[in-house]
């Protein structure tokens, strides 16, 4: 307990001399030089107010230009006044965070050291080598030099903000630098275009200086918008998956709960499901039809959950009962249909029951009237209901089905083009196929939730990158880390 208390007033300690010999070399090897054109230095420093005042708290960082403040004023001011820019925009940014009063030092002690030590750099490196005559050559090796210098800076920054994380929070760096890395490219395209304004600056002299500030400043505006609106639209999508993932799970809890009712539900529903997708096939379907057959084979009996015990396990039905059973097609459907995009599984399941002579439920169509997977299910269906042993009849064998759906097709009750591709596809692919089949991975329950939730035109793949000008400058200390 007490070495963890002398760690942090040691910490301390180290950062508050390190701020007053910062200041005290700040007066000791200032140059008036650094602070004119005194409108130089009064835009920098307001710049790194302004950005600061004005940042945009996103949920990855804080988009902020202070940065080019602060690199612009170490590559053509000095060490006084990118130390000033530093102080400005982390005092700024300190207080419109509420940051702890115990973390202000810190932020003080980095903001104001590390810019003053690399504006002091770059004015040594300039002074050495002549980049300050002008020349067009010098200019651009004096950009390059602040751009390098910038790096280090970073790097050194992080370690102090990282120490002062370790010693406080005991948050290793190692697990602090995975936080950082992403910062980089941002932070660099920072200091690039810094280093360039600096070389613009050394050519063209303040004017075109004060025009890329104002166009900066705007930019940073509309990019702020524009990222708040990516952030909305996240967040949006987010609460859509929780919603569709509520919704299907919801359905998926029904099928689970008839199954506990009737222990042969989940299995004939993913048989019927894997027999009419391939049926599907068969037939040439389209993908997206595909989808939908799948779906309402998995889902085509959940009507069923609506059935009192009497009905659901009877061997025989009275007309009363009848009733009950002709509804569970439109109850399937009415399930199903509140589901976002699952209109056409919805009306496959409402259908299935159809005839083709007309004399089926619910509503009398006839032929081609009726949906093509409500066919494909009504065949799938028969034929899994025909093979599969139950508690209240005797499955028969692949053979015997396949002539009984061929008379089914005689009687007007399936599609007798359609019974024929069945039987073609059992001949080719082996007469139960499906039956090893698990109702889970017929649902595919993951990857519904994502497609159903996402807008159609969206790719994964097109992602906004790492946006130019978040979290500028390393991290400014606002709190324990995550």
């Amino acid at each position: 307990m007490w070495s963890e208390t002398l760690k942090k007033r040691g910490l301390q300690a180290f950062e508050l001399m390190l701020l007053a010999a910062t200041l005290a070399a700040a007066v000791l090897v200032g140059r008036r030089s650094e602070w004119h054109p005194v409108a130089l230095p009064v835009l920098l420093i307001g710049l790194a107010f302004f950005s600061e005042w004005f940042s945009i708290e996103l949920s990855e960082g804080t988009l902020s230009a202070s940065t080019i403040a602060i690199v612009l004023a170490i590559g053509v001011l000095g060490p006084g006044p990118a130390a000033a820019c530093g102080v400005v925009a982390v005092v700024i940014s300190s207080a419109a965070r509420r940051v702890p009063l115990r973390l202000w030092l810190n932020n003080l002690a980095a903001f104001a050291a590390v810019p003053f030590a690399a504006g002091l750099a770059v004015r040594e490196i300039a002074d050495r080598f002549g980049l300050l005559d002008g020349r067009t050559s010098h200019s651009i090796v004096l950009g390059l030099v602040v751009l390098g210098v910038f790096a280090i800076a970073l790097a050194v920054n992080f370690l102090f903000v990282g120490m002062r994380v370790l010693v406080e929070d005991g948050y290793p760096l190692r697990r602090q630098l995975p936080e950082f890395l992403p910062l980089l490219p941002g932070e660099i395209a920072a200091g690039a275009l810094a280093a360039l304004l600096a070389v613009a600056y050394k050519a063209v002299g303040l004017p075109v200086l004060i025009a890329a500030i104002l166009v900066l400043l705007i930019f940073q505006h509309l990019i702020g918008a524009l990222l708040r609106s990516e952030e909305r639209a996240e967040h949006l999508q987010a609460r859509s998956r929780q919603l569709v993932g509520l919704q299907l799970g919801v359905l998926r809890t029904l099928v689970r709960a008839l199954e506990m009712r009737d222990e042969t539900t989940a299995r004939h529903a993913a048989a019927v499901a894997a027999y009419a997708a391939a049926l599907g096939r068969e037939v040439n379907c389209s993908e997206e039809d595909l989808d939908v057959i799948r779906a309402a084979g998995l889902l085509h009996e959940i009507g069923k959950f609506t059935w009192p015990d009497r009905v659901l396990h009877a061997k025989t039905l009275s007309p009363e009962d009848e009733g009950i059973v002709k509804t569970h097609p439109q109850v399937g459907s009415i399930l199903v249909g509140a589901l976002d995009g699952y209109g056409p599984v919805a009306e496959a399941i409402l259908y299935h029951r159809e005839r083709m002579d007309g004399r089926g439920y619910p509503a009398g169509l006839i032929g081609a009237e009726i949906p093509l997977a409500s066919r494909i299910l009504a065949v799938c269906s028969t034929y899994d209901t025909m093979t599969r042993e139950s508690p209240y009849k005797h499955a028969i064998d692949s053979r015997e089905a396949a002539e009984e759906l061929r008379v089914a097709a005689r009687n007007g009750q399936l599609d007798p083009d359609l019974v024929e591709s069945f039987i073609t596809l059992l001949a080719r692919e082996g007469d139960e196929f499906a039956t090893a089949t698990d109702f889970e991975d017929e649902l595919e329950f993951e990857r519904r939730v994502r497609d159903m939730a996402e807008p159609a035109d969206f790719d994964p793949s097109r992602r906004a990158p790492v946006q130019f000008g978040r979290q500028w400058f390393g991290r400014r200390r606002e709190g324990a880390p995550h």
